[in-house]
Parts: C-alpha cells; sequence; structure tokens
C-alpha cells in the first residue's frame, strides 16, 4: 500500500470506528453555535449525512476539493446543506460555523495520541474542513441570491395584478417604477387574463406610478401593442396634471391611444364602447 495511503488510513479508521461518538459531539458543538435556531433533531440529521459523505475522503488533500472525482457526492450534500441553510435564514458564518466545529470534536477524540503521522493526517485534515467551509459561503451565496431573485418575482406578481372590474374589462393598476423586467410582467399577465377571461378592453392605470419619462412610455406602448394584437382595446388611465405637462414636454405621443384622467372615466368609456352607461339611479326615467 503507498505511503499516502498509509498515513491517511489509520484516521479515517479512527474516526469511522468513534463516528457516533463524534456525531454527537459535532451536534453539540454546532448546536452551541446556533443557539436553538435548528431543532437537534435536524442538526443530527444534516450532519450524520454530511460525516457519511466526509468519511471515506478524510485524509485526501484539500486542494482535490473542487476537481476531484471523490468530492462529487460531498460536495452535492454541503451544497443541499447550505441551500437549506439559506431557506431557513440563518446566516453564512453560522452556515460555515457547523461545518468547522468538526475539527473540535475530532481534535478532542484525537489530543491523547502523540502519533506524529497522526499529527500530520489532522492537519490534512483541518485543511480540508477549511476548504468546506469555504465552499459553503459560495454554496450559500448562490443560494440567497436564487432566494432573492424569487421574491422579486413574486413581488413583481403581487405588484402587478389584473384585475376584472366588468364584464369583459380588464384594468392593470401600477403603483412606483415601470422598468422593462417589470413590463415583461404586465404584458404576460394582460394578455394571459384576456385569453382567460375573453375579454376585450384592457385598462392600464397609473395613477400610483411615480414619473413617467421616455423610457416609461415606450413600456406602456409595449403593453398596448401587445394587447391589442390580442384583440382588446387599450385605455392608459390615471394621466394626472403633472404627468400630462412631462409628456408634453418630453414630447411624447400615445398616437392613437385612449388616454382618460381617472380610472373611473377608463371604464366609462369601456362601456360606452359597448353600447352600455352608466346613469344615478335617481336620474333613471327622469
Amino acid at each position: 500500500m503507498p505511503a499516502n495511503a498509509d498515513r491517511a488510513h489509520r484516521l479515517s479508521g479512527l474516526l469511522a470506528d468513534n463516528a457516533g461518538t463524534l456525531l454527537q459531539r459535532w451536534v453539540q458543538l454546532a448546536g452551541a453555535e446556533l443557539q436553538g435556531r435548528l431543532t437537534v433533531a435536524e442538526l443530527e440529521r444534516d450532519l450524520r449525512e454530511l460525516l457519511d459523505t466526509l468519511l471515506p475522503v478524510a485524509g485526501r488533500q484539500a486542494a482535490d476539493v473542487r476537481t476531484g472525482a471523490d468530492f462529487t457526492e460531498l460536495n452535492t450534500v454541503l451544497t443541499e446543506l447550505s441551500r437549506r441553510r439559506a431557506r431557513q435564514n440563518l446566516t453564512p458564518t453560522e452556515t460555515a460555523s457547523s461545518v468547522f466545529a468538526l475539527k473540535q470534536a475530532v481534535f478532542e477524540l484525537t489530543e491523547q495520541d502523540d502519533d506524529p503521522a497522526l499529527f500530520r493526517e489532522l492537519i490534512t485534515f483541518s485543511s480540508l474542513l477549511d476548504s468546506l467551509g469555504l465552499l459553503t459561503f459560495e454554496a450559500y451565496t448562490r443560494a440567497r441570491e436564487e432566494v432573492i431573485n424569487e421574491q422579486e418575482v413574486q413581488l413583481l406578481e403581487l405588484t402587478t395584478p389584473v384585475v376584472k372590474i366588468w364584464e369583459g374589462v380588464l384594468a392593470v393598476p401600477l403603483v412606483g417604477t415601470l422598468d422593462s423586467g417589470r413590463t415583461q410582467v404586465v404584458m404576460e399577465k394582460l394578455l394571459q387574463s384576456l385569453v382567460d377571461t375573453g375579454s376585450e378592453h384592457a385598462i392600464i392605470d397609473i395613477t400610483g406610478v411615480l414619473a413617467v419619462d421616455t423610457q416609461v412610455a415606450q413600456h406602456l406602448l409595449k403593453t398596448v401593442v401587445a394587447a391589442r394584437l390580442m384583440g382588446a382595446e387599450c385605455t392608459i388611465s390615471g394621466i394626472r396634471p403633472q404627468i400630462a405637462q412631462t409628456i408634453v414636454a418630453l414630447g411624447i405621443e400615445f398616437g392613437d391611444i385612449t388616454t382618460k384622467a381617472t380610472l373611473a372615466d377608463a371604464l366609462r368609456h369601456a362601456l360606452r364602447s359597448d353600447g352600455l352607461s352608466v346613469v344615478r339611479r335617481d336620474q333613471v326615467g327622469a
């Protein structure tokens, strides 16, 4: 057997023979860092899975962690662990600390042994854990970015509702800033709603839009054109005096697109287009 394998064999065997005791001590140390943010059962399940995949490579060089085929399963387990921690709102430090806590557990297990060969193996193992800890930071960061992106999409959907306000009439009340990403969401939701409801009128209300510039106007025009291609007449409402002045100053042209001051005006326009009218009850028969 090669010399390197001989050196690695003793530590790997020692860890495997004491896996149960090692796991319990690891859970205890990692739990102290997390201060109750995970249950003991959750922590033990995660660390047991990590330990089971770590033991077979415990004597390998840390340089092989990223590219070595033997570390593929370990990287997968570690990545999934980091993803769960990110979605559980733990910090990257708390996530990496769970990995680093294994060092103390292993040192306590071997502290009475003065074999120089074992000491060299411990140095290699410690370096391996350092590399794994850094990988948790990277995996955690990617997972948090995914969570943030998902939340942004959900927020866009919540802030761009498509509301059926009358038979055959849909309204999209916009609030805040209108950019390319949000315009795409508005367009997709509006077009799908037109198909689902068979509506022939769509009202885009910009009462809550903070400001209208050339870019915002272009986004609105794209949405109107897309709705028209679906056979729906589109009206833009919520043109406040300040917005109207800005549009004129910028020289923005809405062409033949109908614009109204309020959502109520736009609704009345849509109803008149269908041959309907709204009158006060006390005016009926007058």
